[in-house]
């Protein structure tokens, strides 16, 4: 396993691109489960209601966000 200070000391590009192979070596692995079974229906669920144009802004999602997360 690397070692993760030696990771965090690479330059911003290098350490995309790592994790941009970490990300394809799972992608590309048949056994990784990536997104548990509930993100099919929830994304069904989102693209339905912008099909039906009930969508919120940018700003609107990031205050409902924020609201979520506050203490």
């Amino acid at each position: 396993m690397p070692n993760l200070d030696a990771l965090t000391q690479l330059p911003l590009a290098e350490r995309l691109a790592a994790m941009e192979s970490l990300w394809d070596s799972l992608c590309n692995d048949d056994a990784a489960e990536l997104s548990p079974p509930w993100h099919a229906s929830v994304l069904e669920e989102r693209l339905s209601e912008l099909a039906d144009g009930q969508h919120r802004d940018w700003k609107a999602a990031k205050h409902t966000l924020r609201k979520l997360t506050e203490r």
